[in-house]
């Protein structure tokens, strides 16, 4: 069988408009609204032996209205984003277009100061990658960010393909397989 990990999505915190770089502000009303509407879905994944969440407030948050009582993983946080953290993209791309063109065009790039996206995908990898081997089951609420950054470690896809995946608040991915042997589960439609 081997390792089974799905990740979840947090709920949001701001409309997609207002969503700032490495925000942690906490679920609002929308997002908490959203978890219950996804609860029936979501809290049966609680029943794996190992339950985690980014440190962020809209993780934990997530984590624990969907029963989950998730312990923090600090190599789960958001991408470090240096001096443009609560910005949001609009104000960053007035202020400095050439380095959020550079950030986009290179992943070993870090304009604002932080961490770049290569090392971000690489710093969630080696998290997917040091979970226990046995066979079992795990549940992590993780920023969208995580959740796409792992995506990409585990189907080793190119970085800039990092851009190409859209995680919506609440949604699921499920990797399987073992430590540096992941493997993309697609659900069945329900019926």
């Amino acid at each position: 069988m081997g390792l089974r990990v799905t990740l979840v999505a947090a709920a949001r915190s701001s409309s997609l408009l207002a969503e700032r770089f490495d925000d942690d502000r906490p679920l609002d009303e929308a997002g908490w609204y959203e978890v219950q509407l996804a609860a029936p879905r979501l809290v049966p994944l609680g029943a794996a032996e190992l339950r985690y969440c980014s440190p962020t407030a809209r993780s934990r948050a997530t984590g624990t209205a969907l029963g989950y009582a998730p312990l923090a993983q600090p190599a789960l946080r958001d991408c470090d984003m240096g001096r443009w953290r609560g910005l949001t993209l609009a104000e960053v791309a007035a202020l400095e277009p050439a380095a959020v063109d550079a950030w986009l065009a290179d992943p070993r790039t870090a304009p604002h100061g932080g961490e770049t996206l290569l090392s971000f995908i690489t710093r969630v990898g080696g998290w997917l990658d040091t979970r226990p081997a046995a066979d079992g089951e795990i549940v992590a609420v993780a920023e969208p960010a995580v959740v796409r950054a792992a995506l990409v470690y585990a189907l080793k896809a190119p970085p800039p393909t990092y851009w190409n995946v859209d995680a919506r608040p609440l949604s699921t991915v499920t990797l399987t397989g073992r430590p540096g042997a992941w493997h993309l589960e697609l659900a069945a439609a329900m019926s």
